[in-house]
């Protein structure tokens, strides 16, 4: 099937920023926060608490994610990973809010890599306040499918992370945590949550770490370290995956020009996992 026929598709999902999800991802990241009031602004990347997938169950594959070829192209490749993400913060999302989002498939790239097929497929994201016409976030979402392991795989040469930083944060990536985490995102994926499958289908050492969690672990160090700072846009890309066997680190180090953040994630041996900019005002 030519996955070009996906390029161009959307779909719209509404929703209401509801206090709920606010406060239960406050209390996973040992935030007391504010009440979640209506008129709270929502911090930065804590819509992904919101438009969540609600795929019959009947229409879950293997892997726990819903079946493609719906809305996501139908691509047969096994694994499949966040690689990474951009955000255009224009307007407040605040508690309260009706919102609505309208996604589109932007690009899908096929390459060959050095374990074998690889395709990238691109989607944007458009947050719009009820009523409004601007849009409030923008998001390009970046996810990559590969092959299955295979035997004579040799492994990725890691990089080393910064040897220094201005701030940085342990943290413990129990079972708990990425089971209030994907609980809290819907996240069926079974690599997050199920060891024996994580482990003898899709052959990693232990269960794996969201990437969006750790995005959101950098900017909420930033948020520690700027508290009244606005966030204007923010990338992240994920360079090696992280997981539940060791703690890792996030770390962050201002720029010279004050309004921009370097902000990455390393592992128990000091490999880069996850390297990130962020801009302020």
């Amino acid at each position: 099937m030519e996955l070009s026929k996906w390029l161009g598709k959307t779909e719209v999902i509404c929703d209401v920023i509801s206090q709920a999800p606010y406060a239960a991802l406050s209390a996973t990241l040992d935030r007391q926060g504010k009440l979640a009031e209506p008129g709270l602004s929502l911090p930065p990347l804590w819509h992904w608490l919101y438009f969540l997938p609600k795929h019959l169950q009947s229409e879950i594959g293997l892997d726990g994610h819903a079946k493609l070829g719906s809305f996501l192209p139908p691509v047969t490749l096994p694994r499949r990973m966040w690689a990474g993400g951009r955000f255009k913060f224009n307007a407040p999302v605040c508690i309260g809010d009706a919102v609505s989002r309208t996604s589109e498939i932007e690009s899908i790239t096929e390459k060959i890599g050095r374990t074998g097929s690889l395709i990238f497929v691109t989607v944007r994201h458009d947050i719009r306040i009820s009523g409004s016409t601007e849009i409030a976030l923008s998001e390009w979402h970046d996810i990559v499918y590969r092959d299955a392991l295979k035997v004579n795989d040799t492994p990725t040469i890691p990089l080393a992370a910064p040897l220094s930083s201005a701030w940085e944060r342990k943290w413990i990536p129990s079972e708990v945590l990425l089971f209030r985490y994907s609980a809290l995102t819907f996240n069926g994926h079974r690599i997050h949550y199920d060891r024996s499958y994580v482990t003898q289908i899709e052959g990693y050492p232990g269960l794996i770490v969201h990437g969006p969690l750790i995005a959101t672990l950098l900017v909420d160090l930033l948020r520690w370290n700027y508290p009244d700072a606005e966030l204007i846009s923010f990338e992240f890309k994920a360079i090696r995956p992280t997981f539940d066997l060791h703690h890792f680190f996030v770390c962050g180090e201002p720029l010279k020009d004050g309004k921009t953040i370097h902000l990455w994630a390393k592992d128990h041996e000091g490999y880069l996992t996850m390297d990130a900019i962020a801009e302020i005002k």
